[in-house]
């Protein structure tokens, strides 16, 4: 079972990220796959919204898989993407800002897109996730600047430590079978 605080609420002490595709002719049968790629087929998935607890540890991916047992409800913030059509590029991403301090907390974003290439749909769900960070933390910066200068601007705030994504793109299956993306932030 999921290890958490002993707050009066649930508060995840440890995160990993992962991602995966599928491809299959029926669309929860790709789902299925995806899920499968990622380790996290096991789970009974509860997806959660933005907020990245505070002291919360990042886990590598092998070690975060070990956590997880069959049937277990674990919360993720998920980006899932699907498409049908042959070459079709779809992309999921979740995007992650932390504060310096790591008594704060921090935000993750979800981000699905067609026609991105991983690197697009990686940079808007990061620059997503450090813009609203940037606007909790008061950091002042240009909403109309590119995300390389805004990027600049909050590292030299000193307020935000880090910034990062997990991207799965694919092309959309020659045949139109049901090709599915997903990344996973999953709390353990």
């Amino acid at each position: 079972m999921a290890n958490f605080n002993a707050v009066s609420t649930l508060v995840p002490e440890r995160v990993f990220f992962t991602k995966g595709v599928g491809v299959h002719k029926d669309k929860l049968a790709a789902f299925e796959l995806a899920l499968r790629k990622a380790g996290i087929e096991i789970c009974n998935l509860v997806y959660v919204s933005s907020i990245f607890p505070p002291k919360c540890k990042i886990l590598p991916r092998a070690t975060g898989i070990k956590y997880l047992h069959p049937g277990q409800i674990t919360f993720a913030v998920l980006a899932r993407g699907e498409t049908n059509e042959p070459n079709r590029l779809v992309a999921a991403s979740v995007g992650l800002a932390t504060p310096h301090d790591r008594d704060g907390y921090g935000y993750l974003s979800e981000h699905h897109s067609y026609g991105e290439t991983a690197q697009k749909a990686g940079d808007y769900a990061e620059d997503l996730a450090a813009t609203m960070l940037a606007t909790t933390l008061g950091i002042s910066f240009d909403a109309e600047s590119a995300w390389d200068e805004r990027k600049q601007t909050y590292k030299a705030s000193g307020k935000i430590f880090k910034t990062m994504n997990i991207t799965q793109s694919a092309e959309g299956d020659k045949d139109g079978l049901w090709t599915t993306v997903i990344t996973a932030a999953v709390f353990v």
